[in-house]
């Protein structure tokens, strides 16, 4: 009989993404951004019809998307390259060349976030005149003028909801990733969504049910995030529905039938509720998927989702009223079933003060496992790791690499208090939850200390440098993706409107030095002797390249032998599949000599 090879990298790698989607008002058109030509563009379905077919040939990733609710165009925001500037642009339903709105220079952003009812003028985040703080703004596009509702100042502002009748708007005031202030505007007053803003807290995900009332995610005065109400006449603020250590994350909400649909996150995957506001009733809405990306409800009440798992890429999902979730795509990796992949176990451990660090634990199959062990710190890092197609994951996998991924603190899913834990204290606990799951790899006989390769990206670029540093007995190779080296560059160098909340995320170069100098990689450069993989995009506007160049000069004027990759044409991840497939074979390359060096010493 025939005998067909292994899976190759480049069936992995081929695999498609999708990042979001939009639905229109009478359903017969979903758009969603996706790679399926190589690179991101806007494709759609005409359903019933699940053929996709493109909207653009930009060749870029897009930031948003709306349809006008009477089908007469598509709004869309575009970077390039990855640099996250995001511009507007309008495109026939059928798609074609986007047309630009609002004139905007290179370097400005805009944020659209909401499209009125009748499709006559959006709303928006933006950068222009105002970079540090950003400001709120509605553009009419019958008429073509611009007017800013809100000016930014002492700290970021984000537009979450508009009014039904938009006689008012909800805004949040962005002063870290754990205090986010909550706004509503009514009249000329903005009343606070919470009993005291000065509280460490956040707002976020708000919908408007009347323009009196809205529904919110707080943690306010709670470990983990609920569901909130707020009565602009009577100035009320009232909890409303809260979960078992499960933290609300996103809101939707059906008019008809008043229900407000709830994802949550719970550790490493997510869940859907249905809460009816009438008889307070609470019901589980089951999830085809482990991780909820998006969430759309069609006035119809037909829920549209997109969302993945651990061997699940991307793929978009439609539940009509009282029927099962049906797939409206089927993104897989090509010629390879889920079965023959990976499902991780989510497994826990002690860290050094008592603290339960859980982790998912990818574990090679027995025919293929190579002996060696890959320890992945997460990006952020206030983010976690959790059950997320990577196709760089899968493929190692099968090429015998068993995967370690865990959720230090400093993680999100995990309560408010486990997420604090990281702020002004970047190298501090977390580098020792670390330390202390790779010590746990060795003693329960997974890893071996001179067969474990460290592999991270962005924050978990950083962790890799600062372990690469402090800690280089416990690798045999790093390889680090956009990661700061450097914390008092990287505080300098952020995005204008990120710099608010640098004092409270990382540090104050001044009240901090001692503790930001301990902290950054650069401090322990005598260090790093072992092999190096460091891979940059040129645009990147989050860890600019400056950071891992100078990590670079360093090391090398040190004469240690580390490889470089700059791609030109990319930010801080990728948005072209030639690029992404390029790194992940470099990194595999890079690892496979060094497994096969037999030793961990520099080469």
């Amino acid at each position: 009989m025939l005998s067909f090879p292994k899976p190759t990298a480049e069936q992995f790698f081929r695999t498609f993404d999708i990042t979001l989607f939009a639905v229109s008002k009478d359903e017969n058109q979903l758009v969603f951004a996706g790679n399926l030509g190589g690179k991101f563009n806007l494709w759609a379905m005409d359903l019933p019809r699940m053929f996709p077919y493109p909207l653009t040939s930009v060749d870029q990733d897009a930031g948003y998307v709306w349809i006008d609710p009477k089908g007469r165009f598509i709004i869309a925001g575009f970077d390039r390259d990855g640099d996250e500037n995001f511009h507007v642009y309008a495109l026939p339903p059928d798609g074609g060349d986007p047309l630009p709105l609002l004139k905007p220079q290179a370097k400005e952003k805009f944020y659209v976030t909401h499209l009125s009812e009748d499709g006559e003028r959006i709303y928006y985040n933006t950068s222009r005149g105002n970079p540090t703080f950003l400001n709120i703004c509605r553009h009419d596009l019958v008429e073509g003028k611009s007017e800013v509702l809100l000016v930014g100042s002492e700290a970021s502002v984000h537009l979450l909801a508009v009014s039904p009748e938009e006689t008012g708007f909800a805004w949040v005031q962005w002063l870290s990733n754990t205090h986010q202030r909550g706004f509503a505007k009514k009249g000329d007053e903005a009343i606070p969504l919470t009993p005291d803003p000065e509280k460490a807290h956040t707002v976020s995900s708000a919908v408007y049910t009347s323009e009196n009332h809205l529904y919110f995610v707080t943690d306010y005065d709670e470990e983990y995030a609920y569901v909130a109400g707020f009565d602009l006449e009577k100035r009320e603020f009232a909890p409303v529905v809260t979960f078992e250590k499960e933290a609300a994350a996103h809101l939707k909400w059906h008019a008809p039938s008043r229900t407000l649909y709830v994802s949550t996150v719970k550790g490493v995957s997510d869940k859907l509720y249905a809460f009816r506001v009438d008889d307070q009733t609470l019901d589980s809405v089951p999830l085809p998927v482990d991780i909820v990306d998006q969430l759309h409800v069609a006035e119809s009440g037909t829920l549209y989702l997109l969302g993945r798992g651990a061997t699940m890429p991307p793929n978009l999902f439609r539940k009509r009223p009282g029927g099962d979730w049906e797939a409206l795509t089927d993104n897989r990796v090509m010629g390879v079933s889920r079965e023959a992949m990976v499902e991780p176990e989510v497994v826990t451990y002690p860290s050094f003060d008592g603290q339960e660090i859980e982790a998912l634990l990818f574990r090679a199959k027995p025919e293929t496992a190579n002996g060696h062990a890959i320890f992945w710190p997460h990006g952020g890092p206030q983010w976690a790791e959790r059950k997320r197609f990577r196709a760089l994951f899968q493929f190692l996998l099968a090429r015998g690499y068993t995967i370690f991924a865990p959720n230090f603190r400093g993680s999100t899913g995990y309560g408010k208090r486990f997420c604090k834990l990281v702020e002004r204290d970047w190298g501090g606990g977390p580098l020792r939850d670390c330390v202390a799951g790779m010590e746990w790899l060795f003693r329960q006989g997974i890893a071996e200390r001179d067969k474990l390769f460290v592999v991270g990206g962005s924050y978990g670029g950083y962790m890799t440098l600062l372990l690469a540093g402090r800690h280089p007995e416990y690798m045999r190779a790093a390889v680090d993706l956009f990661g700061p080296g450097n914390l008092f560059t990287f505080i300098d160098s952020v995005p204008d409107f990120w710099k608010p909340s640098m004092k409270q995320v990382v540090g104050d170069p001044v009240e901090d030095r001692e503790k930001l100098i301990e902290d950054s990689p650069i401090t322990y450069l005598e260090n790093m002797k072992k092999p190096m993989l460091i891979i940059q995009g040129a645009n990147d506007p989050r860890v600019v390249r400056a950071e891992s160049d100078q990590i670079v000069a360093a090391l090398r004027n040190r004469g240690v032998d580390v490889e470089y990759l700059v791609l030109e044409d990319e930010g801080h991840g990728f948005s072209k599949k030639e690029n992404e497939i390029r790194v992940y074979r470099r990194i595999l390359e890079f690892l496979e000599r060094h497994r096969e060096s037999g030793s961990g010493k520099t080469v």
